[in-house]
């Protein structure tokens, strides 16, 4: 029998999971895994609905980003009325998905991560939070706090609450933007512009501060997938998809959104209810690939914002040769780097006028029997795909969502980590804090990819080959 540590839950995600580490009868680390213990049902309980509740319904698979899902059903409801909406209605689901991004983001750097990095991977972990960061560093919190709020305030102004709004469904959007609200919106950006700016100033210096850990997180070969504009700018509301290697050569462009079934597999291992996606081309687990912002960063050509743009090549240039920047803990700097760009199309979109239009919602009935809608949120590129009858009466629904397509390099995330500074023999609070921030790097939405079943206390116990506890922490 081999010894297992178990971590579980993980801390400071959205959702619950565990982690094991196996050692073999020489304590060596021969596996890690990153398990999902939430059951996901939603696109079961979906099916006989009408499609115009989907927006509503779906928004309410998670509090976190509840306006990716909004948007993305929204979409799937635009393919299966077979129509285009209007341009003031598409512009507003863009400032809504901006909102989003921005809201997201801060949370997962400022709340979840930068305790890490602020306070140390090994400092009491009781105080390793957001309410220790606001004690020791009380002005960086408060930025943080407040940047979240920008994002939230533009979703509740245009939706009318801050999460699950029913306000953008199938053929647009239900209300027009409230034109009063322009300037105090505008106000709130050079506050955020300086917040994000001060962030990556903060980041840097973290890099340098951890330049002997960071090759452990997370660095490996892997594809890197997302959308892309037409002309290869970074796109997060419509546009192509583009596969790119490790090296930075790009394998398939233009894919259509729609056909995502045709690129990608989906694999279930029985120590997870969170699937194993994977490229098909490649086959499993050959195919692994990362999304979200390390990914879109790396992918796409230019941003055609020049704050961001400029921050982008900074960016590119770690990557040196390889042409890609392959390091997962990277992704805390690309998170920055997506708020930046949110910020000054945010500030874009308030100033155009068309925003301000009348025409936001076209009607239509059932033209088709099935629907994909698709946008990158803030985790990565997702899918929703409805069968529906002539009536429009959901007949099946299948969701593809971006924390399951980092699972399969989620978990060579962890055990790179745990190979580097797992003791076999006795369990260290900054060790085990090490393997979680692992994960965060991605910041996974289980709420998003599963159903919640329950809580779990934290309990981690090393047994030696004879199945003897050696050493246990409980937390």
């Amino acid at each position: 029998m081999s010894n297992i540590i178990t971590i579980k839950p993980v801390s400071r995600i959205e959702g619950h999971a565990k982690i094991t580490v196996h050692l073999d009868d020489k304590n060596n680390v021969s596996d890690a895994r990153f398990h999902v213990d939430e059951f996901r049902g939603f696109e079961k309980f979906c099916e006989g609905r009408l499609m115009w509740e989907m927006p509503g319904i779906t928004s309410r698979i998670c509090g976190i980003c509840p306006a990716s899902h909004l948007v993305t059903s929204a979409k799937a409801g635009d393919d299966i009325l077979a129509i285009a909406i209007p341009e003031t209605a598409e512009k507003l689901r863009r400032l809504l998905t901006l909102a989003q991004w921005t809201q997201s983001h801060a949370l997962s750097f400022f709340h979840l991560s930068s305790p890490d990095f602020l306070l140390g991977f090994d400092s009491d972990p009781m105080k390793r939070n957001i309410f220790g960061l606001m004690e020791e560093h009380k002005d960086f919190a408060r930025r943080g706090i407040r940047l979240r709020k920008f994002g939230q305030e533009i979703i509740e102004i245009l939706g009318g609450r801050k999460i699950h709004t029913p306000w953008t469904v199938a053929g647009g959007v239900r209300e027009k933007f409230d034109a009063s609200k322009k300037d105090y919106l505008l106000s709130w950006i050079p506050e955020a512009k300086q917040t994000t700016l001060e962030a990556l100033k903060t980041l840097k210096n973290i890099h340098k501060k951890f330049q002997k850990d960071i090759p452990n997180f997370g660095n490996f070969r892997s594809l890197f997938i997302g959308l892309v504009a037409d002309d290869g700018a970074l796109e997060y509301y419509d546009g192509k998809l583009r596969v790119m290697d490790s090296d930075g050569n790009i394998i398939a462009d233009k894919l259509n959104p729609k056909l995502y079934y045709e690129y990608f597999g989906e694999i279930s291992e029985t120590w997870s209810y969170l699937k194993f996606p994977y490229y098909k081309p490649l086959g499993y687990p050959k195919g692994m690939f990362r999304v979200g912002p390390l990914a879109r960063v790396n992918i796409c050509d230019y941003i055609d914002t020049p704050l961001a743009e400029a921050e982008r090549k900074v960016f590119k240039s770690i990557a040196g040769d390889s042409g890609t920047v392959n390091n997962s803990f990277y992704y805390h700097y690309a998170r920055l780097i997506e708020i930046l760009f949110s910020i000054e199309k945010i500030e874009d979109l308030l100033n155009d006028p068309i925003i301000l239009g009348d025409n936001i919602r076209a009607k239509a009935m059932v033209n088709r029997e099935e629907g994909v809608g698709f946008s990158e949120a803030p985790r990565g590129t997702l899918f929703h795909h409805y069968w529906v009858n002539s009536d429009g009466v959901i007949q099946k629904v299948n969701m593809l969502i971006a924390t399951a397509q980092n699972n399969l390099a989620m978990n060579r995330t962890v055990r790179q980590l745990a190979i580097q500074y797992l003791d076999g023999s006795k369990i260290t609070e900054g060790m085990l804090n090490r393997i979680e921030a692992g994960i965060r790097c991605f910041d996974p939405c289980l709420s998003c990819s599963t159903h919640l079943l329950g809580k779990m206390p934290l309990q981690v116990q090393l047994f030696d080959v004879e199945n003897n506890l050696i050493d246990e922490v409980k937390r």
